[in-house]
């Protein structure tokens, strides 16, 4: 399950998972606030928060991942990882390059650093 964050500075998408990604999280919840920031800006600037209690993903919800990272391509301008789970990290950088626009990650301690960073003003 996602939440979108409150808070978020304009222009900025923050979403945390509460446990296990589901297709339903991508479909109902992510995607439309991602149609809504590509109509308003043209720009997707999005912090993702993934706690200790990240469960995983079920495979619908992976297939909805990829589908979302192809979608609007020109349009995703920062991707910010926040976690502490070193292997989610690590994947991270490790395909940073074949993302679209900018991506980096943050530890959790570094969530309002990510916040900034997505935003822009840095």
């Amino acid at each position: 399950m996602i939440r979108m964050l409150d808070g978020m500075p304009e222009g900025v998408l923050g979403v945390e998972t509460l446990d296990r990604l589901t297709a339903e999280d991508y479909t109902g919840t992510l995607l439309p606030a991602l149609d809504t920031a590509v109509k308003e800006s043209g720009k997707i600037r999005i912090v993702l928060v993934f706690r200790a209690k990240f469960e995983g993903m079920e495979p619908g919800a992976a297939w909805q991942d990829l589908k979302m990272g192809v979608r609007d391509w020109n349009a995703w301008e920062r991707i910010a990882l926040v976690t502490d789970h070193a292997w989610m990290k690590d994947g991270f950088r490790l395909f940073a390059w074949a993302m679209p626009g900018e991506a980096r990650a943050f530890g959790l301690a570094e969530q309002d650093d990510a916040v900034t960073w997505a935003a822009g003003k840095r």
